[in-house]
């Protein structure tokens, strides 16, 4: 259950939240209708869905069949693109949280997705981020944190958005392609999430510069983020092992002992 405020303190809304849309998935109405008030307030575009099934049919139908009505019930305009932000309850009815995710991701989305949770284990973290969300918050949470987090998200989504005229950076048999979100090991594409996609990037950027994890950290996942340096150890080893041929013993992602690491 979120952290209800009495009064909701209002900020300057500035352009590139007024243009933001935001789809919230969640099934318990107090939680959906107090972070959509939250989100609004703040000048973000709201989505609701109370199943999992409904959120899904977005990505299908390439529009938005749910709720979307301002904090005094008004009805607000369709917003026929796709989300700049997704965030997501797990335990949702007729499609959860898990594989609503790993379906977006899927599709080959790289849109940011939050996951709201009452399973706050670290192996329900882990695997929340495995198949693809980029943070994750246990309920109860506090509203000003994750207004702060969607604005953390948004920023770096906006700030990684590729461009057409980047080029193709290349490693031995490795390729990757900024403008398409894609990367090929011996001409085989490899289905990486949105922070490993990012974390190579940087490092076939940078050859054999050494990284230390708080460098990655604030490079990758931003100044704003909340975690520890374990997650860096976490993403490594997923990326070790979707593009090495013996992740045991990396030829690409080097580990520098007392350091970080390094590429190649």
């Amino acid at each position: 259950m979120p952290t209800l405020q009495a009064q909701p303190v209002r900020t300057p809304v500035s352009q590139s939240q007024a243009t933001a849309k935001i789809l919230l998935v969640e099934d318990e109405s107090l939680i959906r209708e107090t972070v959509t008030l939250a989100l609004e307030d703040e000048g973000y575009g709201v989505k609701t869905f109370s199943d999992g099934r409904s959120a899904l049919d977005l990505f299908y139908q390439g529009d938005y069949p749910g709720e979307h009505s301002g904090a005094d019930g008004t009805v607000l305009p369709e917003m026929p693109e796709m989300p700049d932000l997704i965030i997501l309850d797990l335990m949702l009815p007729l499609v959860n949280g898990l594989d609503l995710c790993r379906f977006i991701r899927r599709q080959g989305s790289t849109v940011p997705i939050l996951i709201l949770s009452a399973r706050g284990t670290e192996m329900d973290r882990v695997v929340g981020l495995e198949v693809g969300a980029d943070d994750y918050m246990t309920k109860p949470f506090g509203m000003r944190e994750l207004v702060a987090r969607c604005r953390a998200l948004l920023r770096r989504s906006r700030q990684s958005q590729p461009q057409d005229d980047f080029p193709v950076l290349r490693f031995q048999h490795l390729a990757l392609y900024p403008s398409q979100c894609r990367v090929t090991v011996h001409d085989e594409e490899v289905n990486l999430s949105p922070k490993e996609f990012r974390l190579l990037e940087l490092f076939l950027s940078y050859p054999r510069r050494v990284w230390s994890r708080e460098q990655l950290l604030e490079r990758v996942w931003g100044i704003d983020f909340m975690g520890d340096s374990k997650t860096v150890d976490v993403h490594i080893r997923w990326l070790r092992a979707k593009l090495e041929a013996e992740p045991s013993q990396p030829q690409y992602l080097q580990t520098v002992r007392g350091f970080g690491y390094r590429f190649g």
